[in-house]
């Protein structure tokens, strides 16, 4: 069902998501030349600039958090550092809150380079009108040429289903909800998941209580230095399947774990004991297929997110299979439509990838949208 709306505006180009992706897109359709506001607006459902950034966990500081990568055209380090002390969580170490600082940086730079960023704009549903995309939110209908969706994945946490989970006795939840380790003081909690969020909050858990920590596959821990070489091997897997119409993984999984002096500690500790997937949940706890059982009070599943794009359902985007097909030079186009680009989707949903996408997604839709010699010498 459509949602009906007080105003309907015309836009060349409207960017759904202001995350890593949403804000480098719209950055280079500026140096493109396309007007803000008149030519392309950016809606942003959250209440303030940040991404998902804003929503992480407060233990997630910046000596603790895997990477922030700059966006374009300005320094993160430069731009945190010219807002110390402002920023100071006010721990005894003085560790900046990766939840506090990203959306400062995010903050600065929007308005630094003057992005027509609109928020709280909930984007409700895109509907195909012919020769426009009908952007449709609470306030107002977006009748867009072209389409940038950035939308990430932090509104799509997935937990997989497992026999017996709705007999659980004991907490369930998701990394996204996770806050601090102190909550758990006292319970046994079991830690399910094999990524760096996984390992991250096992490590943080065991100081504070006993954990158990379980996986489908056996981890894989990389001792070398992550370098550029091993990022675009990464990218390069999961683009090939974008290409190819199938789900698109995750760039992570194919990295490897970086081991950190904290990971060593941990794993001295014995805290990185690792076990196989459980059959099934119990009200007490969790069963192996050999029949053993481990009582716990608490269930956290690290088990990931998906692409957050229920929005773009009326547009039959998905194949059989439940992918998209891209295309384009950094698979960021949708290949039944060129209107539409995807960032933050498959290859690019690491940050350096959305930076890459970003740029490559507001070239070859503005080159599509507008063809002519002009725009062209500007898409060079």
């Amino acid at each position: 069902m459509e949602v009906m709306t007080s105003e309907t505006v015309d836009v060349d180009i409207a960017v759904i998501g202001a995350g890593q992706a949403g804000l480098s897109s719209a950055y280079h359709l500026r140096r493109l030349g396309v007007e803000p506001e008149r030519s392309f607006v950016v809606l942003d459902h959250a209440p303030g600039p940040g991404g998902a950034w804003q929503f992480r966990w407060p233990s997630l500081t910046l000596s603790t958090v895997n990477a922030v990568h700059d966006l374009p055209g300005l320094s993160f380090a430069d731009t945190v550092a010219a807002a110390q002390p402002s920023l100071a969580s006010g721990s005894a170490s003085g560790s900046v809150l990766a939840s506090t600082a990203v959306p400062h940086y995010y903050r600065v730079y929007e308005e630094k380079f003057g992005l027509p960023v609109h928020r709280p704009a909930h984007v409700r549903v895109v509907c195909d009108r012919g020769d426009r995309l009908h952007v449709e939110t609470d306030d107002a209908v977006f009748a867009a040429r072209g389409l940038i969706n950035a939308t990430g994945t932090w509104e799509r946490p997935f937990i997989p289903h497992y026999p017996g989970a709705e007999t659980f006795l004991g907490r369930q939840l998701h990394t996204r909800d996770y806050r601090s380790a102190d909550e758990f003081a006292g319970a046994h909690v079991l830690v399910v998941g094999g990524g760096i969020s996984a390992v991250q909050l096992l490590d943080e858990i065991s100081h504070v209580t006993d954990t158990t920590w379980v996986t489908r596959r056996e981890p894989h821990f990389s001792e070398e230095p992550f370098t550029s070489d091993h990022g675009r091997a990464a990218v390069a897997l999961v683009e090939d399947r974008v290409r190819r119409g199938l789900p698109p993984g995750s760039v992570v999984s194919v990295t490897g774990l970086p081991v950190t002096p904290a990971i060593r500690a941990a794993r001295a500790r014995g805290v990185l004991d690792r076990h196989p997937m459980f059959r099934e949940i119990t009200p007490h706890g969790v069963r192996w297929p050999d029949g053993a059982e481990k009582a716990v009070d608490v269930i956290l599943w690290n088990t990931g997110f998906r692409s957050s794009l229920d929005h773009l359902a009326p547009l039959r985007l998905r194949g059989p299979g439940g992918g998209i097909t891209m295309t384009g030079r950094l698979a960021t186009q949708v290949s039944s439509d060129p209107r539409i680009h995807l960032v933050g989707y498959g290859p690019s949903a690491s940050t350096i990838g959305a930076n890459r996408a970003g740029q490559a997604a507001a070239r070859e839709l503005t080159r599509y949208l507008d063809p002519g010699p002009e725009r062209a010498a500007r898409v060079l």
